[in-house]
């Protein structure tokens, strides 16, 4: 629908809002001033007003005061509830004060693995020599990097023999890694120190003697904002005495020439003989190259084609893991030395279920298949010929496949919503499996059941949620209830165990996940069903997905709240301005907001295969569309809602929260708070948090919601909270309701 004629529609809806606003007494908290200095441009046609965009400079001084400001009244609010607050917090260190380790993973005869012991703030990278029974060694312990624990373990690369670790770790969240080199045997760091490794690819040479690995370029060797591009492939040699050279001098492999916003990636076959170069296209298409171990040339083998491709290989063949031709992916085989794709042969041929990924082990294909989100494993023969399925414990997810070519062992990770994390051993000979870790959560799971609801959404396609709450459950419309979405990026989400949500089940909550188009849950036509001019497609599931929670009795809107963080925050953001009637609370984390300048800031270009840029005058129109920050209006009652984002956010810019922050505290005529917390030391990811950080993150955000949702004693409140704003007549059609919406 273009626009304009949305607009009016969307306009009609919010006269309704405010005719009913007009009747209530509104007593909003006590924000802080917030100028507005409209900024107004001509982009394809239309003129774009943007009221707060001197709050897109976070190092401005006056945008600091702000957001001080903010930050106060988000404290004075939430830190009321001393006391239920001190029992969250309590619930929540117990859940965590358990172990939690991964599935490990073989390099040589060493077994590498992460283990996070009670209530330690990081994770502890580990090694078993020899054998599983080995007594394990302490390899990198980040909690040594810095006292509060901000400094963080990225990521990490053994050499083939496990006698060498790259690593990265970066400050504050902000996920800016610099590559250290360390000797597993002595655990002594070498000299070798490389900067601008964010997000690392790296891949050994089959003799430990060098690394292929990416790195963006130094601040100031290339255009402003310039240095979050170019991701590059380079190649450094160890010195004869191990010590690096300067990293200056390595050689470029990959890159010169290339557009900024297309990265690669580099990785070694599982057998270490060949490495593949993988070239981004968005998050729908790559290229993908292969060069035997210790030759220079990369040799094609998918270019140009539609689709992504990904590939390990035994002996002269290579295995290839695609949605070419195969939206819900396909394993084909082709010689290493090289098969047009027509040549290709299918050895896992497309299912009913996702083909998700698989790993070589004992000569043998493991593949993991996503069916209706949930995980099923499966043994082939290389040929193709089905050995058998491995039977999990429930519905539930697989993660981190490891094993070798030649080696028996398979090692993976298995949870769902009611199962703690169990990490596994697989013998693929004697087909026998042993638990070798597990989460042992003190709460009796046996109290909680998990369903998979489905439901029509606006254009009729069958979307699938999950629901959890405690047995029992009586359905008369009055529980507590939270929907979560992400929705892009062909991300999926599966089955995981949420040991957060444990104390809002226990009081009566319910804890529903969709899995709208946009994801990865249903093959490759499901993601394209949800990017670029088909966004709203997400957008409709989500509401769907809410309505569905309400006519089935779960819940109602006075008592559904919304959660969603990154491109979740955009889908939670779109609830606001789309759906105010239908939520009672909104939480909104690490949000885009802003569709219109979003590409503008950090590394949001490489998202533009995904979004659309509004420098398109075609794409302007659909993210126009639905840009959240741009269709808050004056006047209408909007539901509470928190915004969450963090200083060192290297990934969405905390501007798209102060912006959206203050156009709703200025808009809204509910006394329902629209609040924000930016967060110091801190980013984008959870995983680069300190524990004790994510633990008070987690205990504003269920205090938001059981405050907002009714789940704490009224009688503690020192303001009393609104009611659910009724957008609508009752009587006003559900379809045309959602007609206005589109």
């Amino acid at each position: 629908m273009p626009g304009t004629l949305r607009q009016v529609r969307l306009g009609l809806l919010l006269l309704g809002a405010l005719t009913w606003a007009a009747s209530v007494a509104a007593q909003p908290p006590d924000y802080p001033p917030t100028p507005s200095r409209p900024v107004m441009e001509e982009l394809h046609g239309e003129t774009i007003v943007d009221p707060y965009r001197w709050l897109e400079d976070g190092n401005d001084a006056e945008v600091q005061a702000w957001t001080t400001e903010q930050n106060r009244l988000t404290r004075r609010l939430l830190d009321r509830f001393e006391d239920q607050r001190a029992q969250l917090k309590k619930q929540l260190r117990e859940l965590h004060a358990v172990n939690v380790c991964s599935a490990p993973k073989i390099f040589g005869d060493r077994f590498f693995f992460l283990k996070r012991n009670g209530l330690q703030n990081r994770a502890v990278l580990y090694v078993r020599e020899g054998s599983l029974t080995a007594e394990p060694r302490v390899v990198l312990d980040p909690n040594e990097f810095s006292a509060d624990g901000t400094v963080s373990l990225d990521w990490w690369y053994p050499s083939p023999d496990g006698a060498l670790l790259a690593y990265g770790k970066s400050t504050g969240g902000s996920e800016m890694s610099t590559l250290y080199l360390r000797d597993v045997k002595t655990g002594a760091n070498l000299d070798l120190v490389i900067p601008h490794t964010r997000h690392a690819a790296l891949a050994w040479d089959a003799d430990g003697g060098g690394f292929t690995y990416t790195r963006y370029p130094a601040p100031g060797t290339v255009p402003a904002g310039d240095e979050h591009y170019y991701r590059h492939i380079y190649y450094h040699k160890l010195g004869l005495v191990v010590n690096g050279s300067d990293w200056n001098d390595d050689p470029k492999i990959w890159g010169a020439g290339q557009p900024k916003e297309v990265p690669a990636e580099v990785s070694n076959s599982s057998d270490n003989r060949y490495q593949f170069l993988s070239v981004s296209f968005g998050y729908a298409r790559n290229d993908l190259y292969v060069r035997k171990m210790g030759t220079p040339d990369f040799r094609p083998v998918a270019v140009g084609l539609n689709g992504l491709f990904d590939a390990d290989a035994l002996g002269e063949r290579l295995f290839i893991h695609t949605n070419h031709e195969a939206p819900r992916y396909r394993i084909v085989v082709a010689d290493v030395s090289g098969s047009a794709p027509e040549n290709w042969q299918d050895v896992i041929p497309e299912q009913n279920g996702v083909i998700h990924d698989f790993a070589l082990a004992d000569g043998k294909l493991v593949v993991h298949v996503m069916e209706n989100a949930y995980s099923r494993l499966l043994i082939y023969e290389s040929d193709g010929k089905l050995i058998k399925e491995i039977e999990l414990p429930t519905l539930g997810s697989v993660r981190d496949i490891n094993g070798r070519p030649d080696r028996s062992e398979l090692f993976f990770r298995f949870e769902s919503f009611a199962h703690p994390p169990v990490v596994f051993h697989y013998d693929l000979r004697e087909h026998t499996m042993n638990v070798l870790d597990r989460m042992a959560v003190d709460a009796d799971l046996e109290q909680y059941e998990t369903r998979q609801v489905w439901f029509n959404s606006q254009d009729g396609t069958r979307v699938p949620m999950f629901v959890t709450h405690k047995k029992g459950l009586e359905l008369d419309g009055r529980n507590p209830a939270i929907l979560h979405g992400y929705g892009g990026f062909n991300i999926s989400l599966k089955p995981t165990f949420e040991r957060d949500c444990l104390p809002w089940l226990d009081h009566g909550g319910v804890w529903a996940v969709a899995n709208i188009r946009g994801g990865g849950e249903f093959g490759q036509d499901w993601h394209l069903a949800g990017r670029l001019e088909k966004k709203q497609n997400c957008f409709d599931d989500f509401i769907a997905a809410a309505e569905k929670l309400i006519a089935d009795g779960y819940t109602s809107p006075e008592r559904l709240g919304a959660v969603g963080g990154s491109n979740g925050g955009l889908l939670t953001g779109a609830m606001l301005v789309q759906r105010p009637d239908l939520f009672r609370a909104v939480v909104c984390a690490v949000p885009l907001l802003d569709m219109i300048r979003y590409h503008k800031f950090a590394l949001a270009r490489f998202w533009i295969p995904e979004y659309g840029t509004a420098e398109d005058p075609e794409q302007f129109k659909f993210l126009h569309a639905y840009s959240p920050y741009h269709h808050v209006t004056a006047g209408v009652a909007y539901p509470a809602a928190l915004f969450l984002t963090a200083a060192g956010d290297s990934r969405v810019d905390p501007l798209h929260a102060r912006k959206m922050a203050a156009r709703m505290q200025s808009a809204t005529v509910s006394d329902s708070p629209i609040l924000l917390w930016v967060e110091s030391q801190a980013g984008h990811a959870n995983a680069a948090k300190p524990l004790s950080k994510y633990i008070d993150d987690q205990v504003d955000l269920w205090t938001f919601f059981m405050w907002q949702l009714g789940v704490f004693d009224q009688a503690a409140q020192t303001q009393p909270a609104s009611t659910m704003p009724v957008m609508l007549n009752e009587a006003r059609n559900e379809q045309d309701r959602r007609q206005m919406h589109r």
